[in-house]
């Protein structure tokens, strides 16, 4: 089996690069241009010859076309996936997450590839009026990374109408390892740089999912014989408070700490919390629920990253 995986030198890419190549045998391929991603992460696999990468861009539709021939299933991962980021420079988060899926899409259909996986987001709910949030709620993004995602959901279901199995997973705030830039690695390093915790929003709550949960699931419906044809939530089912969690990392980390409230960012949703009973129901998902579970590693990976780095 072929399979390609787009950003898949990324944060939730590399992760499930790892999944892929312990358990499903086959040829894997990652497609990046490394705007976010890291070679290295892959660097071991690729040495070994279990992983072949490809530094491109999928706004470039030929090489699309000629990487994903002889492909069976193609997990789309790569995107502007930094909701600020996408604020920020407009014109590279459409280009990529619109135009960039709609190419990802097409070259999947001229190829005959069975069945492509698009990593989605909550973002695409906007701020829901109620939580839990299902996947009947509708689709009123706040931001410009949520409308993206609006217009890849929709590009999906054009070409699952043109004989491509397409399923969309819209991921809640994955975390784990090898995430920057985003609020637990934020908060972490605010910690160890004896920086105060900045939170925006004192009653900012979020659904946190682990990135290993993730990516299991993600392998799931894409390589089981059923085809998931709806929209499908892939968060934890539990809502944090980013108060909450600012605490929990400093006892953890048995640091002492100030935690400044400023007020919310006008960009970013103020609450989310998934409804998981579909992925529950159907795919027997349990993702681990107690956020100081999985957060131990996450401070590990930070303190190991910096002591190397010598901070």
């Amino acid at each position: 089996m072929k399979i390609v995986v787009t950003g898949g030198a990324g944060f939730i890419g590399s992760f499930l690069v790892d999944h892929l190549v312990e358990y499903y045998p086959g040829e894997v391929v990652v497609i990046d241009n490394l705007f976010r991603g890291k070679k290295e992460r892959l660097l071991h696999y690729i040495q070994s010859g279990k992983v072949r990468f490809v530094e491109g861009d999928i706004r470039q539709k030929n090489l699309l076309v000629e990487e994903f021939s002889g492909c069976q299933v193609v997990f789309h991962l790569a995107a502007q996936s930094n909701v600020l980021g996408a604020v920020g420079d407009l014109d590279y988060s459409f280009t990529t997450n619109v135009i960039g899926t709609y190419n990802v899409l097409s070259a999947a259909k001229e190829n005959g590839v069975k069945r492509l996986i698009f990593s989605s987001s909550r973002e695409v709910y906007g701020e829901p009026k109620s939580l839990p949030v299902g996947e009947e709620a509708p689709l009123a993004a706040k931001n410009a990374y949520g409308a993206s995602k609006i217009a890849g959901e929709t590009y999906c279901r054009v070409f699952a109408n043109l004989g491509l199995q397409t399923v969309v997973l819209r991921l809640a705030n994955v975390i784990g390892p090898r995430d920057t830039e985003r609020v637990i690695p934020l908060f972490i390093n605010q910690i160890l740089d004896k920086q105060p915790i900045q939170v925006f929003g004192k009653d900012k709550v979020l659904d946190f999912v682990g990135v290993k949960d993730v990516v299991s699931l993600m392998a799931k419906v894409g390589f089981q014989e059923e085809w998931i044809q709806q929209p499908l939530n892939c968060g934890s089912g539990v809502g944090t408070k980013l108060v909450h969690l600012a605490n929990c990392l400093v006892d953890l980390m048995g640091q002492e700490c100030e935690i400044r409230i400023a007020p919310p960012r006008q960009h970013e949703v103020d609450g989310f919390i998934a409804n998981i009973e579909k992925a529950e129901r159907h795919l027997g998902f349990q993702p681990v629920s107690d956020l100081r579970l999985l957060l131990p590693e996450i401070i590990q990976y930070w303190q190991d990253q910096r002591k190397a780095m010598g901070v």
